[in-house]
């Protein structure tokens, strides 16, 4: 009876000097915080992704693929899909990066003004490691050799109905081409199947949107019916694959500007996770159980 008793207390036990170091830390200000984006490294790791990693292990239990297409060291920038009301895709993309990694990597997201625009939400965007979606914002984290992380089709994306599920949406203007261009970042496309089911939008809600300066206000068959449990993720089964790098430094210099360059590069990595995402939906099967 006492063996499985003691590792049991000892595990609690580390977990409790943990905080208290943790809360020591905090008080004591021995902690440090990117000036320029407000990003908290620490306080990512011990507060933020605990919460998103049990989504990701327990809930949606996904599977993660093709990690070794994100490089050990260096910039790259990865392009994936986006969908399911809420941007519960981009945190799983995040704590899969950085639990999976082998250097344990951050993905430093770049975010909607909308996000920026509500006080505790924009905290704790920036203490996680989210920018705001900018040019300038992008070519710096890249420039210091991070890992970026971009949505493209960004609302039209994450607020189709449930009828247009899996069917990507424009790619912006190829923003994100042309920073990787100007940049000679390597892109890595990645596709994400399984967030198109948490939260089915069977319609929008306009006139309320509008009235809350909301790009949408969606109707799910369990959301607002039932209130706060409406707002429950469903469990779908996720798998999220990094697909082979697209490299960007044989491009000349100038060609960043180059439209027609910048719509082929865009619609390169467009069909790249177009393709993956059809393989994904064969292999993975219903999007529930086990």
């Amino acid at each position: 009876m006492n063996g499985p008793a003691v590792p049991f207390a000892r595990d609690w036990t580390r977990r409790l000097a943990g905080v208290a170091d943790f809360a020591l830390r905090r008080i004591t200000g021995d902690f440090t915080v990117d000036p320029e984006s407000g990003f908290d490294p620490e306080f990512n790791q011990a507060v933020l992704m605990p919460l998103a990693r049990a989504l990701y292990r327990e809930w949606f239990r996904v599977r993660l693929r093709g990690i070794e297409n994100i490089p050990p060291d260096g910039a790259a920038l990865v392009v994936a899909n986006h969908s399911g009301v809420l941007p519960l895709d981009a945190l799983m993309l995040q704590v899969g990066l950085l639990d999976q990694h082998p250097a344990h990597r951050n993905l430093r997201l770049l975010g909607a003004d909308l996000v920026y625009s509500v006080p505790v939400l924009r905290t704790l965007a920036r203490k996680s490691g989210h920018v705001p979606a900018s040019p300038p914002e992008a070519e710096r984290l890249l420039g210091a050799g991070e890992i970026v992380g971009v949505f493209p089709e960004g609302f039209k994306g994450i607020g189709k109905p449930f009828s247009k599920r899996y069917q990507l949406q424009r790619f912006g203007r190829g923003g994100f081409a042309r920073t990787a261009l100007r940049t000679a970042t390597t892109i890595v496309p990645c596709a994400i199947v399984g967030a198109e089911e948490i939260y089915p939008m069977i319609a929008d809600w306009q006139q309320l949107a509008s009235r809350l300066g909301l790009p949408y206000f969606p109707i799910t068959p369990l959301f607002p019916w039932f209130g706060p449990l409406g707002a429950i993720p469903l469990p779908s089964k996720w798998v999220i694959e990094f697909c082979d790098p697209v490299r960007t430094d044989g491009f000349a210099p100038d060609q960043w500007e180059d439209h027609d360059v910048i719509a082929e590069l865009a619609g390169k990595v467009k069909d790249t996770i177009a393709s993956k995402i059809d393989e994904l939906l064969a292999e993975r099967g219903p999007a529930f159980g086990r």
